[in-house]
């Protein structure tokens, strides 16, 4: 067993050669203060009560507002959601890592193309960080065999960003998505809950500071103020969570969903901190021809077994059948100009 004073140096240099490019440790309160109801959601790092409760105040708020759309899983036991210990009893620590998805590849800028979001250009780094992540666990219970853990990518119950910040990963920016000053907007988060009191690293502060152009970014409007977004706005809650059909869409946020197939980097793409954005070394996210050159024409033709053929092992089979080919038909309609009105002579 590793000693107390080396451990998490030695996981870090473990998660590192996993293939992790970022990694950081936050220590967990324990026990976690009950919630106390609040009707304002202060900035994640604007008092100095424990994070749980912070959370858990700011993701009621955002439920209130009914900002999460038909996302109804996240209305389920909001203070679990907020709290780690709820989730593995006597969590004390949570070991966030990152893998940067960033390829310097250009999108297709053509008007027949459509476009993906940067994080599904290549194949669905779920089951390659899980694989990853169950080896990092596998080697913390031979440090320490008498240990628990969890693990989870993007599906748990775990406000992952925020423990990112707290572990020192990076900060959650105003487009509320997390900004590294070493990887830009492009990291991938994964993170593995254990009993174990591991040494914690120092959160990230805040740099947005008065920049804006994340939400003046935004085509939508959907960040309706610093670190406050409207997913029934977003048009990646929009081509990727949405189930509903073409005409359940507002026709103006139609309009303004463009040529966006499968979420949007539009807000990332634009912050600052992306100027030294270095290309990842994971070729599990280098992109695939067809999602690199998206033709929205052959697209919207697809039937279900073609797409399942094409979609296999990538993120953009998530919207499910339906879903895509309403967001390719979408786009196919705002590629085609509005016609012309008849000349009076009146």
């Amino acid at each position: 067993m590793a000693s107390s004073l080396t451990l998490d140096s030695l996981i870090k240099a473990h998660a590192q050669s996993l293939g992790f490019d970022a990694v950081g440790i936050a220590r967990v309160p324990y026990p976690s203060s009950d919630p106390v109801s609040s009707s304002q959601a202060p900035i994640l790092n604007a008092d100095s009560s424990p994070l749980p409760q912070r959370l858990w105040r700011r993701l009621t708020h955002w439920l209130e507002q009914r900002f999460h759309g038909t996302m109804t899983w996240l209305e389920r036991d909001p203070q679990r959601r907020s709290d780690p210990t709820k989730v593995l009893s006597g969590c004390q620590s949570i070991i966030v890592v990152g893998m940067n998805y960033y390829t310097d590849h250009v999108a297709d800028e053509s008007k027949q193309a459509g476009r993906i979001a940067r994080y599904a250009w290549g194949k669905d780094y779920h089951d390659l960080m899980k694989t990853r992540l169950k080896q990092l666990e596998d080697y913390l219970h031979e440090q320490i065999p008498e240990i628990q853990t969890r693990s989870y990518v993007d599906t748990g119950p775990i406000m992952e960003k925020a423990w990112a910040q707290e572990a020192g990963i990076g900060w959650i920016g105003k487009h509320t998505n997390l900004v590294s000053t070493d990887y830009g907007s492009w990291l991938l988060l994964g993170e593995i809950l254990t009993t174990s009191e591991l040494e914690a690293d120092k959160p990230a502060i805040d740099l947005c500071e008065s920049c804006s152009l994340c939400i003046q970014a935004c085509p939508t409007g959907a960040i309706v103020e610093p670190y406050q977004l409207d997913a029934e706005r977003c048009i990646s809650y929009l081509t990727i969570e949405y189930r509903g059909s073409l005409t359940d869409i507002e026709p103006e946020l139609r309009k303004k969903m463009g040529n966006r197939i499968f979420g949007c980097d539009d807000c990332l793409d634009i912050c600052p901190f992306n100027i030294n954005a270095q290309p990842t070394r994971e070729p599990h996210f280098q992109p695939t021809p067809w999602t690199l050159h998206p033709q929205l024409s052959q697209l919207a033709s697809l039937n279900e077994e073609e797409f399942r053929s094409m979609t296999k092992g990538s993120p953009t089979r998530r919207p499910k059948y339906e879903g895509f080919i309403r967001n390719a038909e979408i786009a196919l309609q705002n590629q085609t100009p509005p016609p012309s009105s008849p000349v009076s002579f009146d």
